[in-house]
């Protein structure tokens, strides 16, 4: 009986020693979401304004809380409308007209593991988009600026981005939920497993009695 309970108490605390490593590598091995790729690229020069920008992930971010800020040299915000989530590409329209000139992309989306990630990266546009009206203020020629930093940082709070939706500050932790879950049914699983090696232990006793 003493050595069924041994084992019963290793079973049980091994079970949540693995729940415990489930849910504390799990953070860390879903941590990885990263931009990839930009259009245009950092730096890159192009003949026109582009219709839209674009920024490519290695896993799909989810469709919540994204935002993209376009602005030129001047400061003025080109951003139109709500940003685009298809697989692993997040597309921002932009105003028509804008002006040639530099222009700083700032992104924010909310990763796979509903963690906020975003960057920055700049490009310039030698002319500007088709129905642009003509400014003696027009920066045509200017380059992106030096201090433009990298795109595919991902530590919050680094660039001037809008305030994130109100609904997704905060995506439910999904995961957490799992390997709870899964937790709760390993532990039902042994204790009814350990039921079981009792009553056969006890009715053993008895026929030997």
């Amino acid at each position: 009986m003493r050595s069924i309970r041994r084992q019963l108490l290793s079973v049980v605390l091994g079970t949540f020693v693995l729940a415990a490593a489930l849910l504390g590598f799990s953070a860390p091995a879903s941590a990885h979401d990263a931009a990839e790729s930009s259009s245009p690229a950092q730096g890159a020069t192009v003949a026109t304004t582009p219709e839209q920008v674009s920024v490519t992930f290695n896993k799909n971010p989810l469709g919540i809380g994204a935002q993209f800020s376009v602005k030129d040299s001047a400061g003025a915000e080109w951003a139109d409308g709500a940003v685009e989530i298809v697989d692993s590409i997040a597309t921002q329209k932009l105003k028509a007209g804008a002006p040639a000139g530099a222009y700083t992309v700032a992104w924010r989306v909310v990763s796979s593991d509903s963690h906020p990630i975003e960057g920055t990266f700049g490009f310039t546009a030698t002319a500007a988009a088709a129905g642009a009206a003509p400014s003696g203020t027009s920066s045509a020629g200017a380059s992106p600026s030096a201090a433009v930093p990298t795109m595919g940082t991902a530590q919050p709070g680094t660039v001037a981005a809008p305030d994130p939706a109100e609904d997704a500050s905060e995506p439910f932790p999904w995961s957490l939920v799992i390997f709870a879950a899964v937790a709760v049914g390993l532990l039902v699983a042994i204790g009814i497993l350990a039921k079981r090696r009792l009553t056969a232990g006890s009715d053993d006793e008895t026929e030997q009695a």
